[in-house]
């Protein structure tokens, strides 16, 4: 059997293979990793695939009433979510891994709400005192006199008050719970929640601590989109494993210094399973997909070649159906995505991630079509006007690395997580970010609180700018992707290129973060907090 690469693409790879930066990089000399020995690690490709089915994420249910912090007369509905360990059959022919998951299941339940309908959400922490994987004590906020086990968790892409964000400090330990208040004052999307602790939340993440949230509204449920059983919930992860079945994450030569700067694993889960199978109807489906890797990429295609239907992303749909041979999802981006089986009755057709990476197989039953379209429009995207901005911030993606050439740490604007703020945008301001990457990486940057609008990407010449301080554009401005021209909470920086993204910041005022979403990025330094001021100041 020809084997496949080690995973579908390296943020570096999808570069070269999408076409998006001309003149990329060579790969310099990696910092080695190493984990156990090769023969002690699965090789994916000799499971038999397709045996088992692909698991339909359970829906969360409240577990009663509680009084609602906006209006404590009224009562909204309140959610218990522990967070524990448990095993977990990845694939017929494995023993079951150890896992990290939400009430006994990893992805967690998806909660499932109502836009302005708000509810409490008590995520309890009942992991035992042990870690499943090596902690590097070196990281800033994982030192030695922390505990090994604690857990934060964030509601990605939530307008959500500061106090219930899910700050990286704001941890707690095995026994300990918080209570959240999500209002839900946005529109219809797809979040989702995942750990956001300090110093370990690559590996809190990686050991299965994530899930799904969404939001309806009556404008998305009246344009009549697949629902019911063809609107199916993935979550893709790349992971690896040993020969016995159990979870694997690479740690550097270093014992004193075990943090890698990227993790790429060699097989990927759909919703949990390793090449999992799902049976259609020759119909129009509605599939809403999560890239909850902790830095691979993902390109979406069809087997057949036919191209997909992106109708919606991070934050909610598109004003109209785009249709792509393939849609790219960073780490912590999602496509919501159509795909009509209605001319592959009885035909078997797979999801792929990469030019030959199958991870989903489609059993398309027989029999007649049994209809559907999509809207030729879905839902206007009013552009924030460039005029509104009261600020434009230059923001720097900076990497260090020693003479070797292996990273060391990443920066946002130079500044470690420790230094002063910033960022102070005012409440109810709309601000422009200038995302300088000087790095040779693609970052998916990410925003909290805020939904925001890719205005443009452009190359600039780099060596002046390390040289004198300053931006000169060596191209023209380029719109954003078509898939990308919608809302927004998570922006893919190019390297030597300015990312322009405009936000308003609506919501509250308070502490919140904006960081790297490739998570090994995210655990060393390449995280800053940001004030939202009160109204009137600046």
């Amino acid at each position: 059997m020809t084997k496949r690469p080690a995973g579908p693409f390296s943020r570096r790879e999808f570069l070269r293979k999408s076409g998006a930066l001309a003149a990329a990089s060579a790969l310099p000399g990696a910092l080695s990793t190493e984990l156990l020995p090769a023969s002690a690690v699965l090789d994916p490709d000799t499971l038999k695939r397709f045996v088992d089915p692909l698991p339909i994420l359970e829906i969360a249910r409240p577990a009663g009433m509680r009084p609602d912090p906006a209006n404590p007369a009224a009562k909204i509905p309140y959610y218990r979510m522990a967070m524990a360990e448990f095993e977990s059959r990845v694939h017929r022919d494995l023993k079951p891994a150890r896992v990290w998951g939400f009430n006994g299941v990893s992805p967690g339940p998806v909660i499932e709400v109502r836009s302005r309908q708000g509810v409490l959400v008590e995520w309890a922490n009942e992991l035992p005192k042990q870690h499943l994987f090596t902690i590097d004590h070196n990281l800033h906020g994982a030192e030695r006199d922390k505990p090994d086990v604690r857990s934060v968790v964030h509601l990605h892409g939530a307008k959500a008050p500061p106090e219930s964000d899910g700050y990286p400090e704001s941890w707690f330990v095995a026994g300990k719970s918080s209570m959240c208040h999500y209002p839900n004052r946005q529109d219809a999307c797809m979040l989702w929640y995942h750990d956001h602790a300090m110093g370990i939340n690559r590996l809190n993440i990686y050991a299965g601590l994530l899930g799904l949230y969404i939001i309806r509204d009556e404008a998305e449920m009246a344009l009549g989109l697949p629902d019911g059983q063809r609107e199916v919930l993935l979550v893709l992860c790349d992971r690896k494993f040993t020969v016995d079945g159990q979870l694997g994450y690479d740690v550097s030569p270093d014992p004193a210094a075990p943090w890698i700067p990227e993790f790429y694993g060699n097989a990927t889960l759909v919703n949990g399973k390793l090449f999992p199978y799902l049976e259609v109807d020759p119909a129009l489906y509605r599939f809403r997909v999560l890239n909850g890797s902790n830095a691979q990429f993902f390109n979406l295609s069809l087997s057949t070649g036919e191209p997909l239907a992106q109708i919606g992303t991070d934050q909610g749909l598109l004003p109209a159906p785009v249709r792509a041979q393939s849609v790219s999802l960073a780490p912590g981006e999602r496509g919501d995505l159509a795909i009509d089986f209605s001319g592959a009755a009885g035909e078997q057709l797979t999801l792929n991630i990469g030019p030959v990476e199958e991870i989903l197989e489609f059993r398309v039953a027989r029999g007649a079509a049994r209809g559907g379209r999509l809207p030729e429009k879905l839902r206007p995207v009013v552009a924030i006007p460039e005029s509104s901005a009261v600020r434009t911030r230059l923001l720097s993606l900076n990497e260090y690395k020693t003479p070797r050439g292996e990273s060391i740490t990443m920066l946002l604007g130079g500044a470690y997580w420790h230094m002063p703020v910033t960022e102070t945008p005012a409440l109810d301001t709309a601000e422009i970010w200038s995302l300088i990457n000087l790095t040779e990486d693609v970052h998916p940057i990410h925003l909290h609180l805020v939904r925001f609008q890719i205005l443009d990407r452009r190359s600039f010449d780099k060596l002046h700018y390390f040289m004198k301080g300053e931006l000169r554009y060596i191209g023209p401005p380029l719109p954003p992707d078509p898939g990308e021209a919608g809302w927004k909470d998570t922006a893919r920086a190019h390297p030597q290129m300015v990312t322009r993204i405009i936000a308003r910041f609506d919501g509250y005022p308070g502490r919140y973060v904006w960081h790297c979403h490739v998570l090994e990025h995210e655990d060393n330094e390449m995280m800053r907090p940001f004030e939202v001021l009160p109204r009137g100041r600046a």
